[in-house]
């Protein structure tokens, strides 16, 4: 009996997620680590809602040229992910601690990051000839973005309850052994590895909820905010799977709502004939 009582808190450990900063480093490094990362958020926060304010909510890359779309959306991540990710980051930096101290340890920790927000990039490619075509089908063809509303959401639904997203969510919640495999890397560009290993995770983590941003509007503050918090939820908090599958369900109701309702398709919207005039 008494050995089941203990075994019971380390299975706990085990599935909660790992690197929320107890113990991890000492106080003052800790503090150094998080406050690099507000000193990044805050500001990509503020010039995400300062464009977005400037540009309103529109179909497709609203005329953005791929530069200024992959500049906008790697700001958008680092506001959006960053806060998620970086019980990760602080976690590596512990497992480099006893390698580098001072200004080494903060610059691998950039490059960590720098790694991370690379694959984000990557995706950001894939995001933008995903808005270039529904953007220009919806403009030859309004009545069409319902449907193409409805179906970004059905495999948004259907992503979240998949296999896909359980393994990906695992990784981010639980990265410590990630970690340790990753310390026998070896080079200069070792800390980028890890930031890209990671940053492809967490890009398979959130696939789903990014596909919402098509008919939500890739410009969209509260989507943006709104999808910022269930992420952090996933990753962080205890429940986070079971969150996870709950927005697997309402995705899916929202696919079947989405057709019917002009109001979750703000990012379709201006293109698409009201429901009176159909």
């Amino acid at each position: 009996m008494r050995h089941s009582r203990t075994s019971a808190p380390v299975a706990d450990r085990s599935v909660a997620p790992t690197g929320t900063g107890g113990g991890l480093l000492p106080t003052r490094d800790l503090a150094a680590a998080w406050l690099l990362v507000v000193l990044i958020v805050v500001p990509a926060w503020v010039l995400t809602i300062g464009q977005a304010r400037d540009m309103g909510v529109e179909p497709g890359t609203m005329g953005m040229a791929l530069p200024l779309f992959l500049l906008l959306w790697v700001t958008m991540m680092a506001a959006m992910m960053l806060p998620s990710m970086a019980p990760v980051a602080i976690t590596w930096v512990r497992g480099i601690g006893r390698q580098s101290s001072g200004w080494a340890r903060t610059a691998r920790t950039v490059e960590f990051v720098a790694g991370y927000l690379l694959v984000w990039t990557a995706f950001g490619l894939l995001t933008y000839a995903a808005l270039a075509f529904t953007g220009s089908l919806v403009d030859d063809h309004p009545a069409t973005g319902r449907w193409i509303g409805s179906v970004g959401f059905l495999l948004a639904g259907l992503y979240q309850l998949g296999p896909l997203k359980t393994v990906c969510l695992r990784h981010c919640r639980d990265p410590l052994g990630h970690l340790v495999r990753y310390s026998g890397f070896r080079g200069p560009a070792r800390d980028l590895r890890v930031g890209l290993h990671h940053g492809a995770y967490c890009v398979g983590c959130c696939t789903g909820l990014m596909v919402v941003l098509v008919p939500l509007g890739v410009m969209n503050v509260a989507a943006m905010a709104g999808l910022a918090v269930v992420i952090f939820l996933e990753k962080l908090w205890s429940r986070g799977p079971l969150l996870a599958r709950a927005m697997g369900v309402v995705l899916l109701v929202l696919a079947v709502l989405a057709p019917f309702q002009d109001w979750l398709l703000p990012g379709l919207r201006d293109s698409m004939p009201s429901m009176d005039d159909m």
